[in-house]
């Protein structure tokens, strides 16, 4: 069972080193991410997920994060997601334990805080008991095969183990499954479909025209290009489909190994086959196609050189 989960940080830098940290467990499934107060409500009502992670001591003060934004939820839906507050500093622990937030947790996000913030999530969640019914430790279903021993982030364990201890969660309060589809009950056509689901089978995108569903397997995507109000989605294969939405939508609902590298681009980074830093370009593989990258996307494309760089890899 994966859990879904929207991050709601100003910090461009802090919400992409919390995307990965959370990205690093298995059960957990990114769905969007927003740098301001009505964008991150609008994404929560728009895919109800599971946890948010939000930074309540923003940089950008118009950005207008707070504690604030999980009552204004309690208008719309009945059952609210599990909020993880990120941010950098202590002062609002208190005042965050009000709001029953799932936990507190000083920047940066670490592994091992997160992993017991994720088993308390589970310990409560009364729809997923089947999560750790695989005859393995419970620690072992959370661990990511590459972690590597941490000791540092002691400040953030003592907040995540002591402060947010008086948070009183209710073991008989119910979550949804996940943002798929519940079967509705008798409803046999959709019980049939829910079934042949599989959360291992990869991310189709459906680009839908006027009863034309095109169907797409993201792998076969290499980059997506901005063309005002539409996206211009370039396949392996040479052929370029248009779907009506923004580069930004994109952004927003796509994650690894999609990156934005500049105002027009996002490439997945499977296809790149070389980046120049000097002239600011990205080369698509067994093309001769390049992307270029600005110095606002600049963080982007160092992580896609060290992504690359982390597997098995040669350099000479």
């Amino acid at each position: 069972m994966r859990h879904s989960f929207i991050i709601i940080d100003d910090n461009t830098q802090s919400l992409l080193k919390t995307k990965a940290v959370a990205e690093s467990f298995r059960n957990l499934q990114y769905i969007a991410s927003a740098t301001n107060y009505e964008d991150g409500l609008n994404l929560i009502l728009e895919f109800n997920p599971k946890i948010v992670f939000l930074e309540i001591n923003p940089e950008d003060k118009s950005s207008n994060l707070s504690l604030q934004l999980i009552n204004e939820l309690h208008r719309y839906l009945k059952e609210i997601p599990k909020f993880i507050i990120t941010t950098k500093d202590v002062e609002q622990v208190f005042e965050a334990i009000k709001y029953d937030v799932l936990d507190y947790f000083v920047k940066p996000l670490e592994q091992h805080n997160l992993r017991k913030a994720i088993l308390k999530f589970e310990k409560t969640n009364v729809d997923t008991p089947q999560f750790f019914n695989q005859n393995a430790p419970e620690e072992k279903q959370l661990i990511h095969p590459t972690e590597e021993n941490n000791n540092s982030g002691v400040f953030e364990k003592e907040i995540s183990e002591n402060s947010m201890s008086s948070i009183e969660e209710n073991p008989n309060d119910e979550l949804d499954d996940s943002i798929e589809s519940k079967p509705l009950e008798g409803n046999k056509t959709t019980a049939k479909y829910s079934e042949i689901r599989k959360e291992d089978k990869p991310l189709i995108i459906c680009v839908k025209s006027y009863g034309d569903y095109r169907f797409i397997e993201a792998k076969d995507i290499c980059y997506l290009q901005a063309d005002n109000n539409s996206t211009d989605i370039h396949l392996y294969n040479g052929e370029m489909i248009t779907a009506f939405k923004t580069l930004k939508h994109f952004e927003g609902v796509l994650s690894s190994p999609f990156v934005r590298i500049h105002n027009s681009y996002i490439v997945n980074i499977d296809y790149v086959s070389r980046i120049h830093t000097g002239n600011a370009v990205c080369y698509i593989k067994n093309t001769t196609t390049k992307l270029p990258f600005s110095k606002s996307y600049k963080e982007n494309v160092d992580s896609i050189i060290n992504s690359i760089t982390n597997g098995n890899y040669l350099e000479i």
